[in-house]
């Protein structure tokens, strides 16, 4: 099954490619109008595919994933550069192997932004500005990647979700997720962005302050974050970095817990070759003291680290990448430490500006210093062939 699934992605991205004329008459743009003086735009994303996984176990490896999101936003422009916005992203439909950063909730995004000459200012249900400013390396499919996928090919049987759920890679400084904040970025000056956030609470109520978050132990208040973005060109060289750390207070602490730390680094070189070939390379490093990346788990002891590297090389429509990912988190508490590392290597068509597809190799080995996972051991191997789809509008 899996040799015909390779057999089946590299035959689908070979027929595509002839028909680029025809798909190029074709095209989906978001839907815009106007209200008065108000300008509505609403678009979204819709992706899905089919895998074959080797994974332990004698349940079906075999098998499709999907979601659906919609984004919408309401601006109005005044004549003095003025901008305020009402934006939202909203995950319609997905399963339990593809989901958004955001926990799979109807509302993942709302938020204003208001857009002066000073600066942009984002009140709402929004990243912070640690993550919205990150670089992480290139990607061929941020939606199959191994760094903070929203889509995987691999079960658990002992729980029915993701089998990522146990630990999922993320070099981007993501701690604030969308809880509702504040938010300031600056102008880009001479290359440089800089931008600070502060969120009350893990609450999403739209509106900061209105709540403590949910009534857990070891909850983070007061997170206070900051991130700076460099890009420039340098001849045929684009080169990005970037930096950005949060820290929170923990509320309701118990044994061993603490208020949270987490930061990371990241670079991107991308190198126009010529006129239709580009070679990207780059990656990220990220440690938080959150076990496994969960911020209702800071612990005083210990840390957990993600890396991420890859590279991407780009001609015409087509993309080639391939990735590498390594993390662990430190056990404590009862705690165990677990470790994770991975490799991906996929090719993709894009047929217009709308479409594109893509398929690849995807394996992940997990391991963990007590304690078993569900096929009774402490450690685990699973890799995937895929081929995937995803509609941009």
């Amino acid at each position: 099954m899996k040799l015909s699934l390779l057999a089946g992605t590299a035959l689908v991205l070979a027929l595509t490619a002839p028909a680029q004329a025809a798909w190029d008459d074709w095209s989906l743009s978001p839907l815009t109008g106007s209200l008065g003086e108000l300008n509505y735009n609403v678009g979204g994303q819709v992706y899905g595919g089919v895998f074959d996984a080797d994974q332990p176990g004698t349940f079906s490896k075999f098998g499709g994933t999907g979601a659906a999101q919609l984004n919408a936003s309401l601006e109005r422009d005044y004549d003095s550069g003025l901008t305020i916005a009402l934006k939202g992203q909203f995950e319609l439909f997905h399963d339990r192997l593809s989901s958004d950063n955001y926990g799979g909730n109807l509302v993942a995004k709302t938020y204003v932004s208001v857009q002066t000459g000073l600066g942009r200012i984002d009140v709402g249900m929004a990243d912070g500005a640690a993550f919205a400013l990150a670089v992480t390396g290139p990607e061929v499919d941020s939606i199959d990647t191994l760094d903070n996928p929203n889509a995987t090919f691999f079960r658990d049987p002992s729980t029915g979700g993701a089998f990522i759920d146990v630990f999922t890679l993320n070099s981007a400084v993501e701690s604030s997720l969308n809880y509702a904040k504040l938010s300031y970025y600056t102008p880009r000056l001479f290359g440089v962005q800089i931008a600070v956030s502060f969120t009350p609470s893990e609450g999403k109520d739209v509106v900061p302050f209105l709540n403590n978050g949910p009534n857990v132990a070891n909850r983070q208040k007061s997170m206070w974050e900051g991130a700076i973005n460099y890009g420039d060109s340098f001849g045929p060289v684009t080169l990005s970095v970037s930096a950005g750390m949060t820290v929170g207070h923990g509320d309701r602490k118990t044994p061993g817990h603490g208020g949270l730390t987490d930061w990371g680094v990241g670079a991107q070189a991308d190198w126009d070759i010529d006129d239709d070939t580009k070679l990207s390379v780059g990656g990220a490093f990220r440690d938080a003291n959150t076990y496994t990346f969960d911020i209702n788990n800071a612990l005083r002891a210990g840390a957990t680290k993600g890396l991420h590297l890859s590279t991407v090389v780009t001609r015409g429509s087509w993309s080639l990448g391939g990735e590498f990912g390594n993390g662990g988190a430190d056990g404590s508490l009862g705690l165990p430490t677990i470790g994770l590392h991975g490799y991906l290597v996929d090719v993709a068509y894009a047929v217009n500006s709308n479409l594109q597809i893509s398929g690849g190799w995807q394996k992940l080995n997990y391991a963990r210093s007590s304690g078993t996972f569900y096929n009774g051991a402490p450690r685990i191997g699973m890799d995937a062939v895929f081929l995937h789809a995803a509609l941009n509008i």
